[in-house]
């Protein structure tokens, strides 16, 4: 296991808080927390230029993987975490996770959803 390193600790943080407000946006006080501190990260290895990457990854109380947090080489980085709540304005719609990405500064959110059959 990997720590992360300094110079991505403060995107990391910005990050998660990000994820985090995404979630209180659908669940409001019953959002997880999602804190840098509490994923496990890897360093994994680019397959695009051959450069070290990190991966974080969340896992629940009973170990299942709930979330992840990937700091690509490029400046590029995605992370996503579980939710699994009904769209709150779109009653065909269930909120899987939340997801966040972006570069060099440059930070998206955004749900995923899945069509409630």
């Amino acid at each position: 296991m990997a720590a992360l390193p300094d110079d991505l600790l403060e995107l990391g943080v910005k990050l998660c808080a990000v994820l985090s407000e995404e979630a209180h946006r659908y669940l409001a006080d019953a959002a997880p927390e999602i804190r840098l501190q509490d994923a496990d990260f890897t360093q994994v290895i680019d397959p695009a230029n051959g450069l070290p990457g990190y991966e974080g990854v969340w896992r629940d109380a009973r170990a299942q993987k709930c979330g992840s947090l990937t700091l690509n080489s490029d400046g590029s980085y995605y992370g996503e975490f579980d939710i699994l709540t009904l769209h709150p304005r779109k009653p065909l719609w269930f909120i899987e996770s939340v997801t966040v990405w972006g570069r060099d500064g440059l930070v998206k959110a955004e749900p995923r959803l899945l069509a409630a059959v």
